[in-house]
């Protein structure tokens, strides 16, 4: 499933809840906030935000109608998003939505009441935010991308693709914590395949080149 569509679901999986609350009739004047990693001006934020929104219109839900959405972006500095997070907790949202394990752990880190809801998380089990995929329990819902479980099969795919393939290099966030598992899988999987692994650290998208190339 393309990361457009896990947004588009997302969409789905938040309206549930209001919608159950809503016929209950309590007052469909929903607070929804929203804490992204990336910037506000991003190819790829654009497309998460315009799959939310399609998620919740399905669903009947429009911004300015009946859900007013408080967007805020970190700008790609991971450490600003406990700031954002427990800001945003203060405001007493509704709900909150998280882009990615940063954002995640922030938000966990924020508030315990506040239901958290993961547009994307890799691995939330690992991460300490639920306690299982079946039952998350506590106050985080959402999707898991499961990646950490491809990492064997992409490298299997790229010694297919480059016979006689030697070295791959792996660019890695340093910042993020989640990466350090990640690189753990890598390397075990590197070495039954007999591939070297060189890790390309870079935090923010000024500094791929110079740590590639």
């Amino acid at each position: 499933m393309k990361r457009r569509e896990f947004i588009t679901l997302l969409g789905g999986t938040l309206a549930w809840p209001t919608t159950a609350r809503a016929q209950q009739g309590v007052s469909t004047a929903r607070r929804i906030a929203f804490l992204l990693p990336g910037g506000s001006r991003t190819t790829a934020v654009r497309d998460v935000l315009e799959a939310f929104r399609q998620g919740l219109k399905e669903h009947g839900w429009v911004e300015g109608q009946n859900i007013s959405v408080d967007y805020r972006f970190a700008e790609g500095k991971e450490d600003a998003l406990t700031g954002i997070a427990a800001e945003f907790v203060r405001s007493r949202p509704d709900v909150l939505v998280v882009e990615g394990t940063p954002a995640t752990r922030a938000a966990k880190t924020a508030t315990q009441t506040v239901p958290i809801v993961m547009a994307t998380s890799i691995d939330p089990v690992q991460s300490g935010f639920v306690a299982s995929l079946n039952q998350p329990g506590g106050n985080i819902t959402g999707l898991s991308l499961q990646t950490g479980e491809l990492r064997g099969k992409r490298l299997q795919l790229l010694t297919e693709i480059v016979p006689g393939l030697a070295r791959v290099a792996v660019l890695s966030n340093p910042v993020n914590p989640i990466n350090a598992l990640l690189l753990e899988q890598t390397k075990a999987a590197a070495q039954s395949l007999g591939v070297e692994i060189y890790v390309a650290e870079a935090q923010a998208p000024d500094r791929f080149t110079q740590r590639i190339c």
